[in-house]
């Protein structure tokens, strides 16, 4: 399995568009940007047939340290969630 980065994807996102790369980039740190605030504020961002990104709260917890095996406690945290569409889990599952 291969990764893309930004710079890939802007490159594949401007041939696409017919866009410059400047261009296609400056897109998509608008919508990582955009997506961050939302979140931020508590909201979800739904694309559909894509996905939707939204929060999570984990509440405090016991955990361990790997090395010593020590008890410490984990605190509560939002953490980001992403919950694939219908189409895009199709699409994978083909």
């Amino acid at each position: 399995m291969e990764t893309t980065g930004k710079v890939e994807l802007a490159k594949i996102i401007a041939q696409k568009t017919g866009v410059t790369q400047k261009q296609a980039a400056e897109f998509i740190n608008a919508f990582v940007d955009t997506v961050e605030e939302k979140l931020t504020a508590g909201n979800k961002v739904q694309l559909v047939g894509f996905g939707t990104f939204s929060t999570r709260k984990r509440e405090e917890r016991e955990g361990r340290k790997p090395g010593t095996g020590e008890k410490i406690i984990i605190p509560a945290s939002i953490v980001p969630v992403f919950r694939a569409g219908k189409n895009l889990r199709e699409k994978l599952n083909v």
